[in-house]
């Protein structure tokens, strides 16, 4: 994974590396999108998926960053972000239209 983060969502935390990172709202935002993931996939099966996804990633790429940024929950993460009405209108998994 890569080593600069500024958050990380832990079902039901959205753990931050300073604490002035809590007025980001475009990274609340990416973490919140998280956040729905999860609880789309039950909690578990998420962090399963993610890590298969991770590890699939690095194989292909040989590169953590590149994997990383390839893994579909980051994917629509990023790509909505800045969307903060996003997760107002998002349907069920939309983060299997990242997949391929």
């Amino acid at each position: 994974m890569p080593k600069r983060y500024d958050g990380l969502t832990l079902w039901p935390l959205i753990i931050l590396k300073e604490n002035k990172l809590k007025f980001d709202a475009v990274l609340i935002n990416h973490e919140r999108i998280h956040l729905r993931q999860q609880l789309e996939l039950l909690i578990v099966l998420f962090y399963l998926w993610y890590l298969m996804e991770w590890f699939i990633g690095l194989l292909r790429y040989r590169n953590s960053v590149k994997a990383y940024r390839n893994i579909s929950f980051e994917k629509e993460a990023y790509a909505y972000e800045s969307d903060l009405n996003y997760l107002d209108k998002r349907p069920f998994f939309s983060f299997l239209k990242y997949l391929f």
